[in-house]
């Protein structure tokens, strides 16, 4: 079974954290939902989810994969927090898939794990990535690093998630009950 770390902080965008949570858990994804400060925690819509866990608890090294929503102040939260950081970075150097959504990337980018790499993001935070290929495409895969753009790229971005961990069969498997359009 996959192992999958979404990570939740205040702020958090609400449709890109409950739509990968639910397609990979969809897909049989064990997806452990981990926050930086007791629950529950309230997105950027006013919408309230109660994590699985604190994020101070979670051994990075059980993960095959960890998740960064955006939404704001919720990607603010992730970039200042260093339980964060030492994950992307422990999941770098074991060569384990770090994803990111939105605004998240700039989390990804403050670890150290964007150099060099083709990614994308919200158009609002483009000109704040630095030493990256950027691309307009909706989801972006480049090594280790799959970045998306926003909450209407969520379904895609956690489509691909299942693909990358899983396969294509499982990903389609999946997309049949949900009929997205790809």
């Amino acid at each position: 079974m996959k192992k999958v770390l979404v990570t939740l902080a205040p702020g958090f965008e609400e449709i890109e954290t409950v739509t990968v949570v639910d397609i990979l858990r969809r897909a049989g994804a064990r997806v452990t939902l981990a926050a930086t400060e007791e629950g529950p925690i309230e997105g950027s819509r006013g919408i309230s989810v109660l994590p699985d866990t604190l994020l101070e608890t979670v051994d990075d090294a059980e993960f095959d994969l960890v998740v960064l929503p955006g939404g704001q102040p919720g990607t603010t939260n992730l970039q200042n927090n260093l339980k964060v950081k030492s994950i992307l970075q422990n999941m770098q150097q074991a060569g384990k898939k770090v994803a990111a959504i939105c605004a998240a990337p700039l989390v990804l980018q403050s670890a150290g794990l964007l150099k060099g790499t083709e990614a994308t993001s919200h158009p609002s935070v483009r000109d704040q990535l630095e030493g990256v290929q950027y691309s307009e495409e909706r989801v972006v895969v480049d090594g280790q690093v799959v970045t998306s753009r926003s909450p209407g790229t969520a379904l895609e971005f956690a489509l691909k998630l299942v693909e990358i961990l899983y396969n294509t069969e499982r990903m389609e498997t999946v997309n049949k009950g949900v009929l997205a359009r790809l």
